[in-house]
């Protein structure tokens, strides 16, 4: 089943002058295009991001699953450009 990007992704993504789309690699969730030119893949396949907890448990525990996630990745999700930074802002914002 592809992910499907939700409104609030495609919103963050827009901020960061990018585009998002649905990955075309099975494993991934997401493909960031920047002048119509992928940049990266985002978000495995199998994994929650902060839109599903949202979506399938209360905002509280998203809110903690995003304050945890944001914990584990702090020594990538501020390199602008990387897959890492993308994920950050994309998915769990």
């Amino acid at each position: 089943m592809k992910y499907r990007p939700t409104k609030r992704q495609k919103q963050n993504a827009k901020k960061l002058g990018i585009t998002i789309k649905a990955s075309i690699n099975p494993k991934k969730k997401l493909d960031v295009f920047k002048n119509d030119k992928k940049i990266c893949s985002i978000g495995a396949m199998g994994y929650m991001d902060y839109e599903l907890y949202r979506k399938n448990y209360s905002i509280g525990y998203a809110a903690e699953r995003k304050r945890l996630y944001k914990i584990r990745n702090e020594k990538y999700r501020h390199i602008k450009g990387s897959p890492a930074y993308y994920a950050d802002q994309i998915l769990w914002n």
